[in-house]
């Protein structure tokens, strides 16, 4: 059996608008990089043609795209199946609707053979569907730079997204990690902590990652859906993963910032948007109370602008 490099999981769900940007992207990447790769597809019970589609793909690209079905609800529980299979070196998650470009796969392997890291983290740009709003300069997500004294303060504070990062499997598997299932906030309640566990960090300060924003994400409601509170269990795992490493004390202003901007700047929009979502500040005046009791006086909170801390705790007093 040949010696994969690359793991690439791809959760799939009634992705079938997206489906051939995204796997021509990566069938491309890693032919570029030249390297031995797997794509596994997971498909989380699609109703609409994606299944096909990945049939289609995985009969052209014999060995190479593989289906795997995953029948529990979830991102998480498609990721953690997806990792289960997986037998590459490295790991990376793509999700379905974005893209990558032609050299991520080379550039990331590269750098993390290179260095020996256990995560590469790479540049990413937001895409607008079309209507979509631009945030100009901001559209580009710049990696953290493991040259600055401060890059496990910033990768706590900020957290990012599992597709972010290429990842070293077998110090994924020895430390066992896991997204946590049934909640949609799976990559929050982990993605913060993993620095705890590595001093090998690396990046590639380039646009290696298209992450598409449209409104049918999970993330941009047009309804009221209850897993809008999976903020707080996701925060709960989160401060339970740090108090585990023994690492509150040294990250508590980061761990605070991360409650702050999550509970009442991201979360807050949401709760306000549908009366259904109103009990959600209560909720985050009771959680910040529990972990955070000053949480006012936080550092990073008060570089920010007048108007700024003004709003946040006018999203606190709700």
């Amino acid at each position: 059996m040949k010696s994969l490099k690359i793991s690439i999981i791809i959760p799939v769900f009634n992705a079938e608008k997206y489906l051939v940007k995204c796997l021509d992207s990566v069938l491309a990447s890693l032919s570029e990089a030249g390297v031995e790769g797997e794509v596994l597809t997971v498909d989380n019970d699609s109703s609409d043609n994606s299944l096909s589609m990945l049939k289609e793909y995985a009969t052209r690209e014999s060995g190479i795209i593989k289906i795997l079905h995953c029948h529990t609800w979830g991102a998480a529980a498609v990721k953690n199946y997806g990792v289960s299979k997986a037998r590459g070196e490295f790991m990376w998650f793509i999700d379905a609707d974005d893209w990558i470009a032609p050299s991520a796969v080379r550039r990331l392997v590269d750098r993390a053979e290179k260095t020996g890291a256990d995560m590469v983290m790479m540049g990413a740009k937001r895409v607008y569907d079309e209507g979509g709003k631009s945030d100009g300069h901001k559209d580009y997500l710049a990696p953290i730079s493991p040259d600055r004294p401060d890059y496990k303060s910033l990768f706590v504070r900020y957290g990012m997204g599992p597709w972010q990062v290429l990842i070293r499997r077998k110090w994924w598997v020895e430390h066992g990690f896991s997204f946590r299932e049934g909640i949609i906030h799976e990559d929050m309640e982990l993605m913060s902590s993993l620095i705890l566990y590595t001093d090998k960090f690396a990046h590639v300060n380039a646009p290696l990652y298209f992450y598409r924003q449209t409104q049918e994400s999970v993330l941009h409601r047009c309804v009221w859906d209850e897993h809008a509170y999976d903020i707080f269990p996701a925060l709960e795992g989160l401060y339970a993963r740090f108090e585990e490493a023994e690492a509150i004390h040294v990250y508590y202003a980061e761990l605070e910032w991360f409650f702050i901007w999550n509970l009442l700047i991201d979360s807050a929009k949401d709760f306000a948007q549908f009366p259904e979502g109103h009990g959600g500040f209560e909720r985050s005046r009771l959680m910040l109370k529990k972990y955070f009791p000053r949480w006012w006086r936080n550092r990073f909170l008060r570089r920010k602008s007048l108007k700024f801390n003004a709003r946040v705790r006018a999203n606190y007093l709700k």
